[in-house]
């Protein structure tokens, strides 16, 4: 951790090679001419890794913004194992646990739009550091009642809470934040990037927080978490602000939400992203309530096969995530074929006969997701007007997050009368049905572009 805190202060990044030297110097050069502008981007060029890491190699503040974010991802994800496993402890309730998930997840559903015009209106470098600095205290709130053995199911609900109103914000900032960090022109490489450094902390946290659990009590993930935190705080407190592209800010007036809604509606390129991610969050990114019931039910394993299956997800998905980074975004089309190319990997997954073969699928599934992930997310960013960006990525963790009440039940639902299989078989429908959706309009002014240049036929001549 201390190395890794010394490269946020300053240290040099191995990947930058013989491009280190200038690369800061250009940014500050060109950082208004690439002021939020909708845009489809500039691909990197050169060698693979430089196509792979170009946002890491040309900006020294995503370096220290990426290495921040990956600590305290794992910190997150050491809380999120403890909190599940504390409520357990407290009451040995499923329900208990679906009340603790509701309380957090529930404010994303219904105030994350009036977080997003909160975001449009401040410094998103500000906003981030006060949720980020709020979220570590909750963390560390959580811990020492733990550690001191006086908490109760009351309080750790009333925290998760606490914590899901804090993420209204800190969502659409963190995301819209990442234009104003790279730039327009790299920001469907410093999203891929940054949807495999999740996944990493994904396969990292839950074991560490494992071995915690096992070694010293439940109470240090939640003091892990806390300390990790610090990473993000350096991280932004140390930003060089020259070379930052600040967007515009809106200006505080009567009727910003509906603005929003309304910006978004007549804008086919966020629209129909946003109502894709919200049927695939729905109904696809349903995982974790359905892969325990296929491992135990299905392939007759226990949590060992659990694990297989959430590792392969999470390696499938840092690889896919390395994948698209090296490659240009194409549009609607890119999107449209990834959400298909996601669809029918689940349908691979739900139809696979063996354990090995389920492994290996769900892999396959983890590279789609994130795909599909990666290209939603890259789109809204780089069309988006910048003083709406914030109200557009608050939608984004809407769809995502805020869908997980309605489609966790139904998805549940599924997997226990008709089998997980059918529940893996509904996310992948889900999915194709959501590349129907972009793919449609496309197809429809082709056939009416081939219609009109037929050439006329004898009877109407």
């Amino acid at each position: 951790m201390g190395l890794a805190l010394a490269s946020l202060t300053g240290g040099r990044w191995p990947l930058a090679g013989a491009y280190a030297c200038d690369d800061d110097q250009a940014m500050a050069q060109s950082k208004r001419d690439t002021r939020a502008v909708p845009s489809q981007g500039r691909h990197p060029t050169g060698g693979w890794r430089r196509r792979t890491f170009a946002s890491l190699i040309e900006s020294s503040n995503y370096r220290r913004f990426v290495i921040g974010q990956a600590i305290s991802l794992v910190g997150t994800w050491m809380q999120t194992i403890g909190q599940s496993w504390l409520v357990l402890q407290l009451t040995g309730s499923a329900t208990a646990l679906g009340l603790v998930a509701a309380a957090q997840t529930l404010p994303i559903l219904l105030l994350s739009p009036y977080a997003g015009v909160l975001v449009d209106r401040r410094s998103k470098r500000r906003v981030l550091l006060g949720t980020q600095s709020a979220m570590a205290l909750l963390a560390l709130t959580l811990g020492l009642l733990t550690m001191t053995h006086t908490v109760r199911l009351w309080m750790v609900i009333v925290i998760a809470g606490a914590l899901g109103l804090v993420n209204c914000v800190d969502n659409p900032a963190r995301q819209s934040f990442v234009p104003e960090i790279v730039g327009t022109d790299l920001v469907a490489n410093a999203v891929s990037l940054n949807s495999s450094m999740v996944n990493a902390a994904r396969a990292v946290g839950p074991a560490l927080a494992g071995v915690l659990i096992v070694s010293v009590g439940v109470g240090a993930c939640f003091l892990f978490n806390t300390v990790s935190f610090v990473a993000v705080i350096i991280a932004l407190a140390a930003m060089k602000p020259e070379l930052l592209r600040p967007a515009g800010r809106s200006v505080h007036a009567p009727g910003q939400l509906l603005e929003g809604f309304r910006y978004v509606r007549r804008t086919p390129r966020l629209f129909t992203p946003l109502l894709m991610m919200a049927l695939i969050g729905a109904l696809s990114y349903e995982f974790q309530v359905v892969l325990p019931v296929l491992a135990k039910q299905t392939f007759h394993g226990n949590a060992d096969a659990y694990g297989y299956f959430t590792a392969a997800m999470g390696i499938g998905a840092v690889i896919g995530g390395l994948a698209v980074a090296s490659r240009r975004p194409k549009g609607m089309r890119s999107l449209a074929l990834a959400a298909g190319v996601f669809g029918l990997t689940m349908l691979v997954a739900a139809a696979a006969p063996t354990l090995a073969t389920e492994i290996l699928a769900l892999a396959m599934v983890g590279a789609g997701s994130v795909g599909f992930m990666s290209r939603g997310n890259t789109m809204l960013q780089m069309t988006a007007d910048e003083t709406m960006r914030g109200r557009v990525m608050a939608l984004w963790a809407v769809a995502f997050l805020g869908t997980t009440p309605i489609g966790g039940p139904i998805v549940g639902y599924v997997a226990q009368f008709a089998g997980p299989r059918w529940g893996l078989a509904l996310g992948g429908l889900a999915a194709l049905t959501a590349t129907a959706l972009a793919a449609f309009p496309h197809l429809r002014q082709t056939w009416q572009h081939q219609r009109a240049h037929e050439p006329p036929t004898a009877g109407a001549q």
